[in-house]
């Protein structure tokens, strides 16, 4: 997706769903929410600290509640997007404009408001656990020594990542294809996510 600089903009490229993000978009910045563009995308921010984004796809829209692991979902709206990796992060996902309940949504954030405030948040972990190299990745390894020396350089947690990228691909024709894309970033001494964690 092209890098987008403001709301407008993101609204624009996603206006397939453009009435339906706007909605959203008011009920949010009805609150006391700072709206920022981060991985172009628009995120609601208290006092720096990321509480709620705004995401659009081929056939569903949401909205991405950052420690939406803390709140009650009494009308159980929240999905995990990735069950068994997503720790913090829920969404609430719609297909139309008739799935929006302005006043639960509106009532969803202002508890993630509240949450932040009181400081709810999980904390990145630590994982301690020894990395587990995929044999593909083994392969380029010996193939090409210098890919090997490099990943050697990387923090635990960088190495993790690209283990994790590679093993979670389904198809081998996607393992290869994301092999080729990661090979250049390893060399290059930066992590998978690092375009990310600058924004």
């Amino acid at each position: 997706m092209k890098k987008v600089y403001s709301v407008e903009e993101y609204i624009e490229v996603n206006n397939h769903f453009a009435n339906e993000l706007s909605v959203l978009r008011d009920i949010i910045i009805s609150t006391e929410l700072e709206e920022t563009v981060k991985w172009s995308a628009p995120v609601y921010a208290l006092n720096g600290k990321n509480v709620v984004g705004l995401g659009a796809f081929k056939n569903h829209f949401g909205i991405w509640f950052f420690n939406g692991v803390f709140l009650k979902d009494e009308k159980n709206l929240l999905v995990n997007a990735q069950e068994g990796k997503t720790k913090a992060l829920r969404q609430m996902r719609f297909e139309s404009m008739n799935d929006i309940d302005q006043a639960a949504v509106l009532a969803y954030v202002k508890e993630a408001i509240e949450n932040q405030k009181l400081g709810k948040e999980v904390k990145a972990e630590r994982k301690g656990k020894s990395v587990t190299i995929p044999s593909e990745l083994k392969t380029l390894f010996k193939n090409q020594p210098n890919v090997h020396d490099s990943f050697k350089a990387l923090t635990p947690g960088k190495q993790r990542e690209y283990c994790e990228h590679i093993e979670s691909a389904k198809r081998e024709a996607t393992k290869q294809s994301r092999l080729e894309k990661i090979t250049p970033m390893i060399l290059q001494g930066v992590g998978l996510h690092d375009k990310y964690k600058n924004c």
